[in-house]
């Protein structure tokens, strides 16, 4: 499958843009471990025209994790069009558009999933950066607002003549947020098009490798990973390898471990040591290697309560040296 000039191979994998989680370092780890394209974390277009310090820091991208997107939202054509020229600036590999987040700070101001309620503007932001950037322009998005206004079947066909290269879907609408099961019966619809020819990502409940080998089923040309991933990076490697038909090798626990303390030391080295701290704790809140151990309620408040690196670097090293062999 190919996104403008970029070449991502047959049956690839992307991560998805997650805010406050696909960071650089957790970028870099999900590409190692299989992931063949990474997304930034979502960027304001009015944050990164303001120079803001914290959205700026989002546009950093380590050679080693590419191809990469840099995904912006915003309301209004000419500050997504200055925002896209400030991320092609950056060097991505291509711009990503979210017209995709269903949650209320961005939805309900208009943007992310919110253009779903105003196609004419959604379709005026999409082809005035089409317009204005040189790299290739792609677009995530949901199958609608609400279950009776699933119109992403036509919507895609207008998003390809604005100029996109590429279409991301997943499989909800806004008002389900991220409850229910991801509709791939109407992503399978959107991809059996004969008017659309541009690539199309399904997105929506892909948690393992056979769930990824289902999702192709539908026809789709890639297939983009989200929640699954955060605190287990490493699920990347059984889906590549399912999707692939390779041998799949599971990472050992130490191998896991060592994952987690490098997702923390690098953390804290990007920004500090408490904020990289409060940044991680929604990796280790969902990361499997901490579920389903008996009478561990104690040592995971601890651990969610950590506010230094040694304090939590000690408690990740007692669940790995004390508690798991003893199961």
């Amino acid at each position: 499958m190919t996104i403008g000039n970029i070449n991502l191979g047959e049956r690839p994998v992307m991560l998805a843009p997650m805010e406050d989680v696909t960071d650089e370092s957790f970028r870099l780890i999900c590409k190692e471990q299989g992931a063949d394209m990474t997304y930034t974390e979502f960027v304001s277009a009015d944050a990164l025209i303001r120079d803001i310090a914290a959205t700026t820091r989002k546009l950093h991208i380590n050679a080693a994790e590419r191809p990469t997107a840099i995904q912006i939202y915003g309301r209004e054509p000419g500050p997504m069009v200055e925002a896209a020229l400030i991320a092609e600036k950056a060097g991505p590999d291509l711009i990503d558009i979210n017209f995709g987040c269903p949650v209320k700070k961005v939805a309900g101001k208009g943007a992310g999933a919110g253009l779903l309620r105003d196609v004419p503007k959604m379709l005026e932001i999409t082809r005035a950066v089409a317009d204005a950037v040189k790299l290739p322009v792609t677009v995530k998005t949901r199958l609608g607002w609400d279950c009776n206004s699933k119109i992403i079947v036509d919507l895609a066909e207008q998003l390809q003549d604005c100029g996109i290269a590429a279409l991301t879907v997943h499989g909800r609408t806004r008002s389900q947020m991220y409850t229910g099961t991801a509709d791939w019966a109407t992503i399978a619809a959107v991809k059996a098009n004969p008017r659309l020819t541009i690539p199309v990502i399904g997105n929506g409940d892909i948690v393992s490798g056979e769930t990824a080998v289902r999702a192709f089923e539908s026809g789709v040309d890639a297939i983009m990973v989200g929640r699954a991933s955060i605190g287990a990076p490493w699920v990347f490697r059984e889906i590549k390898a399912a999707v692939t038909g390779k041998e799949f090798t599971p990472p050992t626990l130490a191998e896991k471990f060592a994952i987690v303390r490098r997702q923390i030391i690098e953390s804290v080295g990007r920004i500090d040591e408490y904020r990289g701290i409060l940044h991680i704790r929604r990796h280790l809140a969902v990361c499997p290697l901490f579920k389903g151990i008996p009478n561990f309620r104690e040592t995971r408040i601890a651990m969610l309560r950590a506010d230094t690196l040694d304090e939590l670097m000690n408690i990740i090293n007692h669940v790995e040296r004390d508690i798991l062999p003893s199961l």
